[in-house]
């Protein structure tokens, strides 16, 4: 192998490893706030690749139908309990509201847009709009109520959710793959190297994207919440700190972060219904390298992973 050969594999390394570095951040912020090792991650990832492509169709993503269902499904848990406690009806019914509004109007927005085939930008927010309300509502279906359980018991939870979005994912997308358009088609040479526009926008947001993320957790009430509960969720709560509330934020993170990895590594390879479970694996065993504690360990772990 000489130099030109090992500049180009360092290159792919590192792009891949910023990907990586994503997931196991979020892999990470996850574990530290609700104690979740979430297998899914990498589903996320999946459903925001193949919900931008199923839009570049014209076809109307059946993540659509399923973020409606879990809307509804957790509105109607959630006045159930809230009717159980004596909550009184108005709040009852704002409380429907705001769990309904997102979906709802995401929904109506994918039936209007997706036989529109609008520019690759606008369907990128989509995918991204859609996707994203997800964490939140499967945190709240799925762990709300086990948050006080042992890692073991969510664990195994992660691993049946990981099944069930697997398997509604070959429902939604079939059994093909799909390979995105790239959001820049530019080509850049130096030397043996050759970058592409895809790769610069890859590096370019996910250092954007680690930046934001100290600047929340630094610079925010809400990161310095989340923080506060990572470090001691008894005494988080005993501030006046809502653990479920937390909760919901750190899984919308979550999901944020999968789906724009998928808009990302979307042009780079063919992306399957069951492709988010390889590529989540490899930011779990840099966020392992980490000890699912520490973001820049995190990171580094990633970069090492990529290469």
């Amino acid at each position: 192998m000489d130099f030109s050969i090992a500049s180009i594999l360092a290159l792919d390394g590192l792009t891949n490893g910023a990907i990586y570095a994503l997931l196991a951040m979020a892999t990470v912020l996850l574990f530290a706030v609700t104690r979740v090792i979430f297998i899914p991650q990498g589903e996320f990832v999946a459903f925001g690749a193949l919900t931008l492509a199923m839009l570049q169709l014209g076809q109307v993503p059946g993540t659509v139908w399923l973020l409606l269902v879990m809307a509804l499904v957790a509105t109607v848990t959630e006045f159930w309990h809230d009717s159980r406690r004596g909550v009184p009806a108005n709040r009852k019914l704002r409380n429907a509201a705001k769990t309904l509004a997102v979906p709802v109007l995401v929904t109506l927005l994918t039936l209007w847009a997706a036989p529109a085939k609008l520019p690759l930008m606008f369907q990128a927010l989509l995918a991204l709009a859609i996707v994203t309300p997800m964490g939140s509502l499967l945190y709240r279906l799925a762990y709300e109520s086990l948050a006080d359980a042992t890692v073991l018991v969510l664990l195994i939870v992660s691993v049946g959710v990981h099944f069930a979005l697997t398997g509604l994912g070959l429902v939604f997308f079939g059994a093909e793959g799909f390979r995105n358009p790239s959001f820049w088609d530019e080509r850049f040479s130096a030397g043996a190297l050759t970058l592409s526009g895809q790769t610069i926008i890859i590096l370019g947001a996910s250092a954007a994207l680690i930046v934001m993320l100290w600047l929340f957790f630094e610079k925010t009430l809400s990161g310095r919440a989340l923080r506060a509960t990572a470090v001691n969720r008894l005494g988080a709560r005993l501030m006046g700190i809502s653990s479920n509330g937390a909760g919901r934020i750190s899984f919308t993170m979550a999901a944020f972060i999968g789906a724009l990895s998928g808009l990302l590594i979307g042009p780079s390879t063919t992306i399957f219904y069951d492709s988010g479970f390889l590529i989540g694996l490899k930011g779990f065993v840099a966020a392992v390298f980490a000890g699912l504690s520490s973001y820049p360990l995190a990171l580094a772990g990633a970069l090492g992973v990529g290469l």
